[in-house]
């Protein structure tokens, strides 16, 4: 096996695994399509939405003290231990639940600013919106420098020693994304972690993993993560929640909470049991991939063989996008096609290629794209969400993010290809 280029599915799983999602190759509005923008929101996992659905039905309070309110509770509890557990792999802390992952990083950065000691932050050129600004908003409203590091633009990475540069006794927090959501660069947030606790041992780390969650395992007890968020919809579930593990030491922090309640608990008021129960079936369905290739009965041993799995399958996608084949020309070999970021290993690299054609606004390329049966996502250099990204990579144009999933499949790349080609030839 050659892992370093990837390893992909057969088309028997794959087959099988796209069956399990809605609209995996058409949109009822406008008929067949590649959907090539799961970054921005991944195809929905249909047991996830149907157990979602299902749990809705119950009037009944999960807090009742009879059959459906302990059931509706249960689906609580176990999905609460299953995604600490499970998916952040940890052995303490907190889980924190809310609308949206954003709302969960802006809160973790709130709860930190206003209790740890120190006059600055770092925070990466690279974060998302969701992450940045939340920082640019505390340190404004507590007082603190907000310091910014830098991308390397060949990479798409914020490196250690860049980091590390602009920590010292007086940081009180550092936050770096996990994976960029529109160059797919892996961060090394181990180490990361290592430069920064050199420099001050008691410093809090917290990581965006929004993009990250749904191509790699997420490990916050063994890179010593005092915070973590994810959003279900761009993991194969649904809106309208978003998650965040939380270290005992951030948890002990005075927050908003009930009263009567335990220091830990970070709900306020009665959770929804479809959101935690619609994010046990996305546990399920890693689970059954890694069934397919290791022995075992353990579902979180399982879960890692399928997270693993599903980062070798990705693997394969990029590479195959990347380079192509003799037949179908990828797009680092295309005439006018420009990718950012684009190191030679695919080893540390989410699902994503950025890219630019000739001849082409960022906006209309992706119209064209979309014309042809192909959806992506215009990362332009105009949009609140993405100006401060793009520039930092060198795209100061902005730039069409492509992301497939780990269901798509080398015909699925391979048309991509041939379409981009004769964009390109245009």
């Amino acid at each position: 096996m050659n892992e370093e280029k990837g390893i992909m599915f057969d088309s028997e799983l794959i087959a099988e695994l796209k069956s399990q999602f809605y609209m995996p190759d058409e949109d009822p509005k406008s008929g067949s399509r590649l959907f090539f923008d799961n970054s921005g929101g991944s195809l929905r996992l249909k047991k996830a939405v149907e157990i979602k659905e299902a749990l809705e039905r119950y009037p009944d309070c999960p807090e009742r003290a009879h059959e459906t309110g302990l059931m509706l509770l249960d689906y609580v509890k176990k999905g609460t231990e299953e995604i600490l557990d499970i998916v952040f792999d940890a052995k303490s802390g907190s889980l924190m639940s809310e609308l949206s992952a954003s709302q969960c990083m802006f809160q973790i950065v709130d709860i930190i600013m206003e209790n740890a000691e120190g006059t600055n932050a770092v925070v990466s050129v690279l974060e998302h919106p969701s992450a940045f600004d939340a920082m640019q908003f505390h340190c404004e409203k507590h007082g603190r420098e907000l310091r910014v590091a830098q991308a390397n633009k060949e990479t798409g990475r914020i490196d250690p020693e860049e980091v590390a540069r602009l920590v010292d006794k007086d940081t009180c927090l550092v936050s770096i994304m996990s994976a960029s959501n529109i160059s797919g660069s892996v961060m090394d947030i181990e180490g990361i972690v290592k430069a920064v606790r050199a420099i001050k041992p008691e410093i809090y780390i917290i990581s965006d993993a929004v993009q990250h969650a749904p191509h790699m395992v997420m490990d916050v007890e063994s890179l010593a993560l005092d915070a973590m968020n994810f959003a279900p919809y761009k993991f194969f579930s649904i809106r309208g929640c978003g998650y965040a593990y939380v270290s005992d030491r951030v948890a002990n922090m005075p927050h908003h909470k009930i009263i009567a309640k335990d220091q830990k608990i970070f709900a306020l008021g009665t959770p929804t049991p479809g959101n935690f129960a619609a994010m046990m079936a996305v546990i399920d369905y890693v689970a059954s991939i890694g069934k397919k290739f290791i022995d075992s009965e353990d579902r979180k041993e399982l879960y890692r063989e399928g997270m693993r799995r599903i980062h070798l399958q990705e693997r394969a996608l990029l590479y195959r996008i990347l380079e192509g084949t003799e037949e179908v020309p990828g797009l680092r070999h295309i005439k006018g096609v420009e990718i950012s970021a684009d190191p030679d290993s695919v080893e540390e690299r989410d699902l994503i290629a950025g890219i630019r054609i000739d001849g082409y606004s960022i906006i209309g390329l992706a119209e064209e794209y979309q014309r042809r049966g192909v959806t992506t996502a215009p990362r332009d250099a105009a949009s609140i969400y993405s100006n401060r990204i793009v520039n930092a990579l060198g795209a100061d144009k902005g730039l069409v993010r492509v992301s497939p999933m780990h269901c798509h499949s080398a015909e699925d790349i391979d048309r991509f290809l041939k379409i981009t080609a004769e964009l390109a030839a245009k």
